[in-house]
């Protein structure tokens, strides 16, 4: 499939559920959410008839995301099944790695081939601070599984926070020196009622270029991918710099997000969005559906004009 500007889409994001077993600030607002009823999201049979009229149309590279993904039932099922579709080339999820450990085996033997895991900082009380009471020994038992069982390449999501973890970026940087993993930093984004927050704290990833001047810059393997990389002199993972508000990425984008109520999302940073289960459900033609929302899908996002959406980032899909 191709948008109106000539991209080709193939990668698909899904959200398997607004609930999360955390509370980060920047994600969701203080008091809470107010939680999908069961009612309101896809059930894993209506989400296995989407994403293979997806994958008919031509994405092979899925990613499962949340809120936390291993909080939803039926997740390694439902994986068991994608990834026996004709076409499918990568199936990824992104999560918190709280459940990991419990996880990664029954996920690598069915079918998933890598994790991103997100993790902020390597302070057990700063961690605790930023996910309103996560445990840091979790998520770094489940990373160690997530290793052992063969859910790589890993990839380690940090936020960027002013105030917060700049002073961890030297720390967090060295574990690209000892570790085949790949650490992105990604700038703060401001999303649903956490936008002024994320407006508050936000700082440039350049700071990361200044506080490690050995950085050494790495070819760009795939063009659609939001991340530049950059390695150690003689490191064994690499760093990535994915800067969404300094340094746009949208020429390439190749990515299209289904949030778990069933929603096409075009564009991350849009509200615009399609009703597929209402479609599905009504007898609808899906792919038509599909093929013409793609012809649709904007150009850029203008977080840089102060456009920002108001669904939560939980809400929405990692």
């Amino acid at each position: 499939m191709k948008d109106s500007f000539g991209r080709e889409i193939n990668y698909l994001r899904i959200s398997l559920t607004d609930r999360c077993n955390l509370r980060c600030k920047y994600c969701m607002p203080e008091d809470g959410i107010s939680k999908f009823s069961h009612d309101e999201i896809l059930t894993l049979e209506e989400l296995y008839e989407i994403i293979e009229i997806f994958v008919e149309l031509g994405i092979n590279k899925i990613r499962f995301t949340g809120g936390e993904p291993l909080v939803r039932k039926g997740i390694v099922e439902l994986i068991s099944k994608v990834s026996k579709l004709y076409g499918v080339k990568d199936i990824a999820m992104t999560t918190n790695g709280i459940l990991l450990k419990e996880y990664a085996k029954d996920l690598k033997d069915a079918g998933l081939n890598r994790v991103n895991i997100s993790l902020d900082t390597l302070d057990e009380d700063k961690y605790r601070t930023i996910t309103r009471g996560g445990n840091l020994h979790r998520i770094l038992e489940g990373i160690e599984e997530a290793k052992k069982v063969g859910l790589t390449p890993i990839k380690i999501n940090t936020v960027l926070i002013g105030g917060f973890n700049d002073d961890e970026i030297e720390s967090l940087v060295g574990l690209t020196e000892r570790e085949n993993i790949d650490l992105r930093f990604i700038e703060l984004m401001p999303i649903g009622e956490a936008a002024s927050w994320a407006k508050e704290n936000f700082i440039s990833n350049n700071r990361v270029l200044e506080k490690v001047g050995s950085l050494l810059p790495v070819p760009r393997e795939d063009i659609s991918s939001p991340a530049v990389y950059y390695k150690l002199p003689n490191g064994k993972g690499k760093v990535g710099i994915i800067n969404p508000i300094s340094c746009k990425f949208c020429e390439n984008c190749n990515r299209v997000r289904l949030t778990s109520q069933g929603r096409l999302k075009l564009c991350l940073h849009s509200d615009i969005e399609i009703d597929i289960r209402e479609a599905l459900n009504s007898g609808q033609d899906i792919k038509k559906l599909i093929i013409e929302s793609i012809g649709k899908k904007e150009e850029s996002h203008h977080l840089e004009d102060g456009e920002y959406i108001k669904r939560n980032m939980n809400q929405i899909g990692g």
